[in-house]
């Protein structure tokens, strides 16, 4: 049965000098988390849409890598992703996510590194937010009274 998440985001103002706040109300795991023009496109403390989508890829990969060592016979010890999603600001029409190198570290006794370099592609093709990433979008949109 499908099932849905979510989180939610509110912003005042323009784009250069507005801000914003990002929450998890299902989860209870942020809320009000800062976000801005400075915390996207500069250096300033807060989060961003984009390191955010890197977590869940990360988190994600990390899950699918542990499910298909597993189906495949290996118990992982240590599972350790760093996703790093790359945005172009210069794009057109706009700033643009151009890819996400996935970096894996893990510690699997008794498997060898070609065996794990496919369990790992195996894991990189079936994890949700690799196969997320090529969805439609859909949207409802309407104004407050």
């Amino acid at each position: 049965m499908a099932f849905k998440r979510y989180a939610e985001a509110v912003w005042q103002g323009d784009l250069q000098s507005g801000k914003g706040a990002m929450s998890t109300p299902q989860s209870g795991l942020f809320a009000d988390q800062n976000y801005s023009f400075k915390t996207r496109f500069g250096d300033e403390k807060g989060t961003n849409p984009e390191e955010l989508l890197a977590a869940a890829h990360a988190g994600c990969f990390s899950m699918a890598l542990s499910a298909v060592l597993g189906k495949s016979g290996f118990t992982p010890e240590r599972i350790e992703t760093r996703a790093e999603a790359t945005m172009d600001p210069g794009m057109d029409p706009g700033p643009t996510i151009t890819g996400v190198q996935l970096i894996v570290s893990a510690k699997v006794p008794g498997i060898s590194a070609e065996q794990f370099q496919q369990i790992a592609e195996a894991a990189k093709a079936g994890c949700v937010i690799s196969r997320a990433l090529s969805v439609p979008v859909t949207l409802s949109a309407s104004l407050q009274g």
